[in-house]
């Protein structure tokens, strides 16, 4: 014990050495957390055979690692057979794996060739190797002569594989003879290990972690390896996680703290955030996942707040693999009852997740009956009688009211109140026989708001209001920590601005002086007129020569052919026969059902195809409209705008983006945030975009009139700006609105008010990656800051309104800017690191910018600092500077006068505005 005393100390002496380049390192054998969940660590090590594969996965700064068994192998290996028996010289029972004997000459080129060889052609360059001392499990070996095997193995992967990278585990004694080969060396369990025999956790004892802790110094020391120390953890216990990797890091080596079988997101370098909130449902209550109170809803809060939601149906066998290290929490929105079976099974899953350190909130009902042994765990008590008369309010919290009242309307409230002291409630009400009902609490293992008080339904409306503030509860009742949210809104500070457009109504004659096509009115009146990024989309059957209006034909492909070649527009196909429903399993009513011709546009001959509709459409966009040089990659749903999982799997395996749906329609006759979509629906994994403002066919209640109704649509771009930024400004339409001389009127009165506004132009391709990002995007805990591993496509960060960068240590952060809903971080790709402060800093930044940014370099000598980056934009550039007083500004070789200098919420503000829609730009200071 002395000895891990003495070295503990020593290790804390140099813990500023632990230099910022070692890697965050992970180990990962499981089949079911997505990788993209582990992005934030510099190494992966994977089970190869689980299907991962490197060359999907390419990612700059994180890398897979395949683990391979050298000295062992199991029957399930592809290559157990090839192995000769005289190889084989033991068992290891605990594995059920065949020990193989390294001294056999020809054992190292068949490693290579069989093992490791396949796993390099699959893109796979760094390789962890276990098993290497696993030849004293037999009878009778000569040490010298296996480890003079492993040394040749290791001697040989270097020479037929120029560039591998090895990770040893344990083989102490070989270290010194291969040092130079291998990256890192690994050993488990120092200080809290799996006892196989006893299937437990415990942790290592004193005279075993001495031993160990002395052969890893050595190798430190002597060979100047990084040490990788992988200690094991029940998945649920994250405190101890925690506490062990620090321990382990103190040591200065590289902690990886999970499962015993790997297959959790332990706890390392870094710890990364979870992301993910599983939201429980009913699939009988609506008739698809789509039209669900969960998804309609709740889904928008979730993802404000930066979360990812995966759906989980309550009459479907529950996943076991919803655990702490990759959710943030639990919500369930079941409204009644589900039969016995389910909602005892339920009932069952739910406690054992609160068991394993999961947060719970639940919204409308319980979904099962809580029985008296239930309501005791949840820290309840059931009231002996039902409801008797009327309810009134006794008690209520200030975060209902949210839009709409409180109204004690509900007969059927579960005869619960609370038993627990130190919860907290939400609304209390008493019958008239004096008993007191609890409608919402916020409790130890989370919290619950019961129906009529989380959202009521406007009598005679299609319209519902909340209750409760969704924002709120769900932070509280999950204990969401504060996190540096991914936000999809903005970029450089600005909120994004687009247009995209549905051919529908391409041929339609439009009441204009010789009834041109509505698509000819769109092209000068819109299209030429404001040179904004445009999405432009046609329906193939009815533009082609084989469509619905063959004698058009040839006008309107001239037509589509003249809009591709703007350079302000990219190409979309709106699908082959305008599908109205897409998966025909679902039974909503909206549109007709049954007949082939009530599917799709009625195309002579024509039977529903998914390839046809998304494939051929733009095969034929590609061979027929599109310039040579333009892209032809973006499908916009059509219909019911509600794809099923395998349209999206087509879409997504065709490389195609995909957007449409969400119905976001907010305005001052309906005022609430149930009015406002989701970022998106992900079905078995595949993700379709929503559009972030819905389309003219509402607001002219289904192009019934008034014609001109679209002009309210600056009511939706203006209640989700504030009091929160909740989407881009999008204007999104139909080719129909060129038809009408009132719908060209609103979308110029649309179109003039995007120009008095502050906006960052981008074009629909680039929202639909950014919301790609922000579903794999990963954030990890680093230190006292916090490490964003991304594509690059989602740029922004909304950080708390209390809490700025650090500039002066941030890794790829550009700057800040002040919103209405936090402080909204610029990132100059897709990797960054920074800390958070209370003030805002005083050296130069970029404040906000319409265009996007690259090459950024920042340096920085005695008394000297000096940025460096290029603005490039869809339009003349306009940009805003920071703390930039005393510096030299040059842009493009030339040093500049600003356009005006002013003071924004307290920082000095200079701003720049420019002719063209790029510029290099190099600001010198001295150093604050």
């Amino acid at each position: 014990m002395f000895l891990v005393r003495i070295l503990l100390f020593f290790a804390a002496l140099t813990a500023a050495a632990f230099s910022e380049a070692t890697p965050a390192v992970a180990l990962y054998y499981g089949r079911q957390t997505p990788l993209s969940d582990f992005r934030a660590f510099d190494i992966v090590v994977v089970e190869p055979d689980h299907g991962h594969e490197p060359k999907r996965y390419a990612r700059p700064d994180s890398e897979l690692y395949a683990y391979v068994s050298v000295a062992e192998v199991q029957a399930s290996r592809p290559y157990y057979k090839a192995i000769p028996e005289n190889w084989k010289m033991a068992r290891n029972g605990d594995w059920n794996s065949v020990v193989i004997d390294q001294t056999p000459a020809e054992w190292p080129e068949f490693f290579a060739e069989q093992v490791i060889a396949p796993l390099w052609v699959r893109g796979y360059r760094g390789f962890f190797l276990d098993t290497l001392d696993s030849y004293r499990l037999a009878r009778n070996f000569d040490e010298a002569a296996q480890q003079a095997g492993l040394v040749r193995v290791i001697e040989t992967l270097h020479k037929r594989f120029p560039g591998i990278q090895l990770i040893l585990n344990r083989g102490f004694e070989i270290v010194p003879k291969v040092r130079d080969k291998i990256r890192m060396v690994a050993a488990e369990s120092i200080f809290q290990g799996w006892n196989a025999t006893n299937q437990r956790y415990e942790p290592v004892k004193p005279a075993d972690r001495e031993w160990l802790l002395t052969q890893l110094q050595t190798i430190r020391q002597r060979d100047g390896l990084e040490i990788l120390a992988i200690d094991y953890v029940a998945p649920h216990d994250r405190a101890l996680s925690r506490e062990t990797a620090e321990r382990i890091k103190a040591l200065g080596f590289i902690p990886w703290v999970a499962d015993s079988n790997l297959e959790s997101i332990g706890i390392g370098m870094i710890e990364a955030v979870p992301r993910r909130i599983a939201m429980i449902y009913d699939s009988a209550e609506s008739p698809a996942l789509n039209y669900a109170n969960a998804h309609r809803f709740l889904q928008m809060p979730i993802n404000h707040l930066g979360y990812i939601v995966d759906y989980v149906d309550a009459r479907k066998p529950l996943p076991e693999q919803i655990r702490p290290d990759r959710y943030a929490g639990i919500v369930t929105w079941i409204s009644g009852q589900l039969p016995d079976t389910q909602g005892r099974a339920l009932s069952r899953w739910l406690l054992n997740r609160i068991d394993a350190g999961l947060r719970l909130a639940i919204i409308g009902d319980f979904g099962f009956p809580v029985e008296p042994s239930l309501a005791s765990r949840l820290g309840l008590k059931l009231q002996s009688g039902s409801v008797s008369g009327t309810l009134c309010i006794v008690r209520q919290h200030p975060m209902l009211g949210f839009e709409a009242k409180p109204l004690p309307n509900r007969t059927g409230l579960t005869p619960i109140r609370l038993a627990d002291k130190q919860a907290e409630t939400l609304i209390e009400l008493q019958d008239a026989k004096q008993q007191i009902f609890t409608g919402g609490a916020l409790t130890r293992w989370g919290g619950f708001i019961l129906d009529p008080f989380a959202l009521i339904e406007v009598p005679g409306t299609e319209q519902a209001r909340w209750v409760i503030d969704p924002f709120r509860f769900l932070k509280e009742s999950l204990q969401l920590p504060v996190l540096p949210a991914p936000d999809v809104t903005t970029e450089n500070g600005r909120r994004l601005f687009f247009s995209h457009i549905d051919g529908d109504g391409f041929p339609s004659l439009a009441e204009f002086p010789g009834s041109p096509p509505a698509a000819e009115v769109l092209l000068k009146e819109i299209l030429e007129k404001y040179r904004v990024p445009t999405t432009v989309s046609v329906i193939e059957s009815e533009v082609s020569p084989e469509g619905l209006h063959p004698k058009q034909s040839p006008q309107l492909e001239d037509i589509a052919r003249r809009m591709f070649r703007l350079p302000h527009v990219e190409i979309a196909s709106h699908t082959f026969a305008h599908p109205f429903l897409w998966d025909h399993s679902v039974k909503h009513g909206v549109f007709k059902d049954g007949k082939e011709e009530y599917y799709h546009l009625n195309v002579p001959g024509y039977r529903f195809d998914l390839d046809r509709e998304i494939v051929g459409s733009m095969n034929y966009i590609r061979q027929r409209l599109a310039p040579p040089d333009k892209p032809v990659r973006i499908l916009l749903w059509s219909g019911d705008t509600a794809p099923g999982a395998d349209a999206l799997e087509i879409t997504e395996r065709s490389g195609f983006l995909n957007m449409n749906g969400g119905d976001t329609s907010i305005t001052r006759s309906n005022p609430s945030l149930t009015a406002v979509g989701a970022l998106g629906i992900q079905k078995n994994g595949y993700l379709q975009v929503y559009a972030p403002i819905t389309n003219e066919n509402i607001y002219t209640n289904l192009w019934r009139g008034p014609y001109y109704g679209f002009e309210r649509v600056t009511e939706s771009f203006e209640m989700t700006e504030s009091p929160r930024r909740l989407k881009p400004v999008d204007i999104y339409y139909h080719t129909y609105s060129a038809s009408k001389p009132a719908g060209v009127k609103a979308l110029h009165r649309v179109f003039a008010w995007t120009q008095t506004q502050s906006l960052h132009p981008v074009f629909a391709s680039e929202y639909m990656t950014k919301v790609q990002d922000f579903h794999t995007l990963a954030i990890a805990r680093e230190g006292q800051g916090w490490r964003v591993r991304g594509d690059g496509r989602l740029r922004t960060l909304r950080l708390p309104t209390e809490m700025f960068p650090d500039m002066a240590s941030a890794q790829g952060v550009a700057g800040h800017t002040p919103g209405r809903d936090g402080n909204y971080l610029h990132l100059t790709d897709g990797s960054a690191w920074f800390a958070g402060r209370n003030t805002p800093e005083k050296q130069p930044y970029l404040f906000d910018a319409n265009g996007r940014i690259s090459h950024w370099q920042q340096t920085s000598g005695p008394g000297k600092l000096r940025l460096s980056f290029q603005l490039k934009a869809h339009q003349a550039l306009d940009f805003r500077l920071a703390n930039v007083a005393a510096c030299r500004i040059d842009i493009n070789g030339k040093s500049v006068t600003p356009d005006r200098t002013e003071t924004l919420a307290t920082i000095p503000v200079t701003r720049f505005r420019l002719k063209d829609a790029a510029a290099k730009i190099e600001i010198s200071c001295a150093a604050s």
